[in-house]
């Protein structure tokens, strides 16, 4: 797939990773709708990139509010064939603090940002994915994932962040078996610090 031929979305775009990313595609000649719960942020990002960049604000723990924004971009830049999942939290914190036990709300909500929200991306952007004409090689989406070395080599304090990161990793290959029918590819990466 070419730079030019992009029509991405990138959660997370309002800063940080996402935001590189979407500079990188924009310069590439391609389109990018930036996913982000921080809305004024998120509009002046799209505002720097350019008129090949727009905004939505979407919440990646949410179901209605993935399925909504994704229909959002997708009708904006004329179709969808790239998604780049950086949205995700970090919050650290020891299972034994000292404040007393981790509050299970803080490891359930890590999950449900970056692990169940990665993967209900993933899902709403293959629902239109699929119906994309094939390129020359049969391609019609990629699905991006954004692991992290803590998958493989987590620090106190990150039991949260880093199941997350692992498991996204260890979804990335089934997800890819699944969707190669379909012309969907789907990689992950691992940055580090």
């Amino acid at each position: 797939m070419k730079l030019s031929e992009v029509r991405a979305i990138v959660t997370g775009g309002a800063s940080g990773l996402g935001y590189a990313v979407a500079e990188l595609l924009v310069a590439g000649g391609g389109r990018v709708t930036l996913f982000d719960i921080q809305e004024t942020q998120g509009q002046n990002a799209a505002r720097a990139l350019g008129s090949a960049a727009g905004f939505q604000r979407c919440d990646v723990s949410s179901e209605a509010s993935i399925d909504a924004a994704m229909q959002a971009a997708a009708a904006a830049m004329g179709s969808l064939n790239v998604v780049v999942n950086c949205a995700g939290i970090g919050t650290a914190g020891r299972i034994l603090g000292r404040n007393g036990p981790m509050p299970v709300e803080q490891f359930t909500r890590t999950i449900q940002v970056n692990l169940v929200g990665t993967f209900m991306c993933d899902r709403a952007a293959a629902v239109l994915m699929q119906h994309n004409p094939p390129g020359d090689d049969g391609e019609r989406g990629v699905l991006i994932h954004t692991s992290s070395v803590a998958a493989f080599e987590g620090q106190i304090g990150q039991a949260a962040y880093t199941a997350t990161k692992a498991a996204v990793a260890a979804m990335t290959l089934p997800i890819a078996r699944e969707l190669a029918m379909f012309g969907i590819r789907c990689v992950a990466i691992a940055p580090g610090i």
